[in-house]
């Protein structure tokens, strides 16, 4: 569902991303880890499909993304760590520009946005400008509309960002029931305990390059010293600096 070829990106000098090679299945829930810097945000503009690689291709849904922008935009959707929201609409109104941008009929918009509200506990906020949320209620604003046109692939940068445990709960398991009815879903996240509880895979980045990717089981049989995630990728990143003579 979401494939990279030689997947590079230079900003002048920089070399952000470094031929990054990546096949993800449908309804694969895949975490992208690395630590700042490390080329995970280049990597999912790239996909989104807001910034143009330097060399190399991005597939998704067997669209090409800068060959057929619209087709594959059409089946997905991405939640930036930040997202942008037009201060002035309500939170409803926010729901319904949403559902005009991907062509779905009023009506049907109206009903998944009351369902989408009711699940991420925005009902008491559909009439109040987004300007005045919270970060944590405008990031459940931002996932509820991410899902409006029941996308195929899922983008997430950061979904846990602002959120109380009960909300990250919620989010957490409307990801995973995506997940498991065939929604690919691609989190980066520096919370590693969301990546263990959370993923089928796991791939790590650094300097650009690929450095590790599989289970968590498969990453730990790799690291020597084994232990928790956290554990695995701290050795994997600093045997990856190691090697890039950082």
């Amino acid at each position: 569902m979401i494939q990279t070829f030689e997947l590079s990106k230079n900003f002048g000098k920089l070399l952000a991303v470094d031929r990054l090679e990546l096949e993800i299945r449908p309804g694969e829930f895949f975490c992208f880890l690395g630590p700042n810097a490390a080329g995970k945000t280049t990597t999912i503009k790239m996909l989104a499909g807001l910034i143009r690689p330097s060399s190399g291709r991005c597939i998704i849904g067997g669209f090409d993304v800068q060959k057929l922008p619209e087709s594959a935009k059409a089946i997905l959707a991405y939640v930036p760590d930040f997202p942008f929201l037009y201060d002035k609409l309500t939170a409803r109104e926010f729901m319904q520009f949403v559902g005009d941008l991907f062509d779905l009929k009023r009506p049907l918009a109206a009903q998944t946005t009351g369902e989408l509200f009711e699940k991420f506990g925005l009902n008491p906020y559909a009439n109040e400008l987004t300007e005045n949320l919270s970060h944590g209620t405008r990031q459940r604003l931002a996932l509820a509309s991410a899902l409006l046109h029941e996308p195929q692939v899922l983008i997430i940068d950061e979904p846990m960002v602002g959120l109380d445990p009960m909300h990250a709960r919620i989010v957490k398991d409307e990801l995973k029931e995506r997940s498991r009815r065939g929604v690919t879903v691609f989190l980066s996240t520096h919370t590693l305990s969301v990546a263990e509880e959370m993923a089928d895979r796991v791939g790590i980045i650094n300097h650009g390059r690929l450095v590790a990717l599989g289970t968590v089981e498969e990453l730990k049989r790799q690291a020597q010293g084994g232990g928790s995630l956290e554990s695995v990728f701290l050795e994997l990143v600093e045997e990856s600096d190691a090697a890039a003579g950082k």
